[in-house]
């Protein structure tokens, strides 16, 4: 499937539509046979996507989460978590974040390029727009309106929107950064996080990210 096949799929195509794309555009997650181990270190990966770092490049806590634009438990995680992660850590200093595009099926991934194409300075505050508002888009019959109508808040055109859903190489490199995850990194599922390495997995409440935290800031 191409990046203008996906585009034209965006406009037309229901929900059932997007079912069968996904069939046929991404690979089948993993199974409970897959490799239960991360890779050593779970920043070494090829840079097919710049990563855009949250908090100060310097901190020596880093936080990686693998998440899908469709995931119902990635939105709660940005609802419910991330807030009080983002003021008690990000923003002070101590853990840098970085989201990585994982999207389980073609519509997540057409989210992850819309916000690409906003740039880097611009990509995770589209990113959470799309959160916030995902029941608007995400589960809609026909989601080609309530997305291009969330982006052009931001000063997207339709026709930039357009252009953005046809680019293959966008489409493509999101596709190779999540397969190189499922393979290397063992993730079956969304959202999962790396700290410092250690895997959790789940829209994981505070509690859970402050008990590994504390120790790594002793």
């Amino acid at each position: 499937m191409s990046a203008r096949a996906l585009a034209r799929a965006l406009a037309t195509a229901s929900l059932l539509g997007f079912a069968f794309l996904a069939g046929v555009a991404f690979p089948a997650r993993a199974g409970p046979d897959a490799p239960a181990s991360a890779a050593p270190d779970p920043l070494a990966q090829p840079a097919l996507l710049p990563d855009i770092v949250e908090g100060s490049p310097a901190a020596k806590i880093t936080i990686i989460e693998y998440a899908s634009l469709t995931c119902s438990h990635c939105a709660a995680f940005h609802a419910e978590t991330w807030p009080s992660l983002k003021k008690r850590y990000v923003d002070a200093g101590t853990v840098k974040f970085i989201l990585r595009e994982f999207p389980l099926d073609p519509l997540a991934a057409a989210g992850f390029m819309l916000a690409r194409c906003q740039g880097a300075d611009r990509r995770d505050a589209l990113v959470d727009l799309l959160f916030d508002q995902q029941k608007s888009w995400a589960f809609a019959p026909q989601p080609a309106a309530p997305l291009l109508a969330l982006v052009k808040q931001t000063g997207m055109s339709q026709t930039d929107f357009e252009s953005c859903l046809r680019n293959q190489d966008l489409y493509n490199s999101i596709n190779k950064s999540r397969d190189l995850a499922a393979s290397q990194l063992a993730i079956v599922s969304t959202p999962t996080f790396f700290i410092n390495g250690r895997k959790l997995t789940g829209d994981a409440p505070i509690g859970d990210f402050d008990k590994i935290l504390t120790p790594l800031l002793q």
